[in-house]
């Protein structure tokens, strides 16, 4: 079964700062219908101003995955850690029992566009912990694991069963993909013009999958995305 949430039924905030499209439920949108699919709890897409950002602020009991596709954005955190997150990287922070970070757009001219995603962890109170990957070499026209509750090929770790993949296809390529129908499975589209077993998506629309096999792609122009393979 394939059900798209196209993107303009998504929840939308718009600041002088700050544009973000809700997937799922989030501050002050509130949908009961759409308040998370299996772990995944936020698929939150910003666009953040140049210079400006997301002050310090607490989480716990979380795993969250920021993903930059195009400028920088600067994270500080109660750890430590330090560093500026460029295009096609990746970085998770378990939150765990508790943690403070901050997110600025460090440029003085230049947005910065990122997914930010939250995944419930398989257990409360984790040691807080970090990391960041870099994909901006990934492979077109193939799947490349982002993250996984092993940390296998490179990937981050969750501290869940579920796995985090980025698709880079060409206009007129094709793919399938292998899929345990017993799970569920979330496409996000990051951008341009797809079809999935038949439904046409487009930029910034969600896929439901569930009890499919096998899922063909069909890129209709340059396309990215990211897939959620979950309980």
């Amino acid at each position: 079964m394939i059900t798209v949430r196209p993107s303009k039924e998504r929840g939308q905030n718009r600041e002088d700062w700050l544009e973000t499209h809700h997937t799922f439920s989030f501050h002050n949108y509130y949908d009961p219908q759409h308040m998370g699919y299996s772990d995944l709890r936020v698929i939150n897409e910003d666009t953040v101003a140049a210079n400006r950002g997301f002050g310090m602020h607490p989480h716990e009991d979380m795993e969250i995955v920021t993903f930059v596709t195009e400028g920088e954005l600067e994270h500080q955190d109660t750890m430590g850690n330090k560093d500026v997150i460029g295009p096609y990287q990746l970085q998770r922070m378990t939150a765990g029992r508790g943690i403070r970070h901050s997110e600025v757009n460090p440029s003085r001219e230049n947005p910065v566009h990122l997914f930010q995603i939250w995944i419930y962890p398989e257990e409360n109170s984790l040691e807080p912990g970090y990391e960041i990957k870099d994909f901006a070499d990934a492979a077109k026209n193939r799947l490349t694991l982002l993250a996984s509750p092993d940390g296998e090929e490179n990937a981050a770790k969750l501290h869940q069963n579920a796995r985090l993949y980025l698709g880079r296809y060409t206009a007129g390529s094709n793919e399938t993909v292998e899929l345990n129908p017993e799970r569920h499975t979330w496409l996000q589209v990051i951008k341009g013009s797809m079809n999935i077993n038949g439904a046409s998506v487009n930029t910034g629309d969600g896929v439901a999958i569930e009890k499919e096999k096998v899922i063909t792609l069909h890129a209709e122009e340059d396309s990215e995305f990211l897939l959620f393979d979950l309980n």
